[in-house]
């Protein structure tokens, strides 16, 4: 299985009408998961605020595989797909399993950073780049040119 970022209990606010995973909890577990990676890797709020940039989404895509219960685990992982070599422009896919190891959803994201001061799109400081590339990688990441 590939490198775990987030294991969390399901909370009864986290379910629907249909008693299952709301289709928004799988989202925030998805997020959590990035934010606690981008903290493993040394990019941590800490960090971020110094550098005057933070993450931001262009797109998330949740593909639905199997049920998730009240009081299940959940376990997100988290690999970078694709990414500029400059760190700017980056692709992740994160996988959501149950308690029993049954693949139940994928989430694809594409984000950038944006300058949190000038509130435009930035690119990553050179001396933080070497370390945002060493990120955990699917089989087939690729390196991606400026379209």
């Amino acid at each position: 299985m590939e490198q775990i970022f987030f294991e969390g209990k399901v909370m009864w606010s986290q379910i629907d009408s249909n008693n299952h995973l709301r289709h928004s909890a799988y989202a925030d577990f998805a997020a959590q998961a990035r934010l606690e990676l981008l903290d493993k890797m040394g990019f941590g709020s800490k960090e971020l605020i110094e550098l005057h940039i933070g993450p931001i989404l262009f797109r998330e895509e949740l593909v639905y595989l199997k049920e998730v219960r009240p009081n299940d685990t959940v376990r997100v992982s988290c690999e970078m797909n694709k990414c500029r070599a400059d760190g700017s422009r980056w692709s992740f896919i994160q996988k959501i399993y149950r308690s029993d190891n049954t693949l139940a959803a994928i989430v694809n994201v594409d984000g950038a950073w944006i300058d949190m001061l000038q509130r435009k799109l930035a690119t990553l400081p050179s001396r933080v780049v070497d370390r945002f590339m060493e990120m955990p990688k699917t089989k087939d990441f690729k390196i991606t040119e400026p379209s």
